[in-house]
């Protein structure tokens, strides 16, 4: 594996850990009126997407072995040009529901 492909592999491994580190815990309440919190999940979104953005130009083939990895980048786009149009419920599903996946995808791939 490339070095540049571990690195950004590495980045979207350690933000996705973040947003399990700041979530651990909380219910949707808790993140809908914690504006910090909110923006905290929302920053390691964009660096994941990012990375994996960047990984796709750099290693196709590993980006593919990402399920999902267009719409985890199309989600970035979100939240960095979209930002008026976030719902809040998305963002805590994608929390609970996506994350834990990408999150072993990224470590098996580390491995």
């Amino acid at each position: 594996m490339r070095l540049e492909t571990k690195k950004y592999l590495f980045d979207i491994h350690q933000a996705a850990k973040r947003v399990v580190e700041f979530t651990k815990g909380k219910t949707f309440s808790d993140y809908d009126n914690d504006p910090l919190l909110r923006a905290a999940v929302e920053r390691q979104f964009e660096i994941i997407g990012e990375a994996l953005r960047r990984l796709a130009n750099e290693d196709a083939a590993t980006t593919a072995l990402i399920s999902e990895h267009a719409r985890i980048i199309a989600f970035r786009n979100i939240l960095v040009h979209g930002y008026a149009d976030i719902d809040d419920r998305i963002v805590w599903d994608i929390v609970q529901a996506k994350l834990p996946t990408l999150l072993r995808e990224v470590e098996s791939l580390l491995k």
